[in-house]
């Protein structure tokens, strides 16, 4: 017959984080979609275009960062070398993602996302989709 243990753990997870049991709305807001949608269910958003680019040299950077952030949606995620730019943009935007694109599409890194997924042909199919959106 084995012992009992001589002590019982407190029930305290001390030294851990004393985390909130709601996820704060930055939290939310980098969550990957698909585990988002997962757990929430699925956002009621239309349909958008996302623009991720990287920090960079040159004239364009500064006009590529103010339209970005007159997104409908912009964040800026990670740090140094890794710091990316993210602009969601809707249909009623079509021209500021257009001018933004047009900054951005040469800078290695570049990336168009499909409500918030990489998707085939984003580039070559759904942008100029988009373009015909323009008056």
């Amino acid at each position: 017959m084995s012992q009992p243990p001589i002590y019982r753990p407190v029930e305290r997870f001390w030294p851990y984080a004393d985390l909130s049991e709601n996820p704060s709305d930055e939290e939310l807001a980098a969550l990957d979609p698909d585990l988002r949608e997962a757990l929430l269910g699925a956002p009621p958003l239309p349909f958008s275009l996302t623009i991720v680019f990287p920090a960079f040299e040159g004239e364009n950077y500064a006009r590529a960062l103010e339209i970005a952030r007159a997104s409908s949606e912009y964040r800026e995620i990670g740090t140094g070398e890794g710091l990316r730019h993210r602009a969601r943009f809707f249909p009623t935007e079509a021209a500021r993602l257009r001018d933004l694109y047009l900054l951005v599409d040469p800078v290695p890194g570049t990336e168009i996302l499909l409500d918030d997924r990489p998707v085939p042909y984003a580039r070559d199919l759904w942008l100029p989709l988009v373009w015909f959106l323009l008056r």
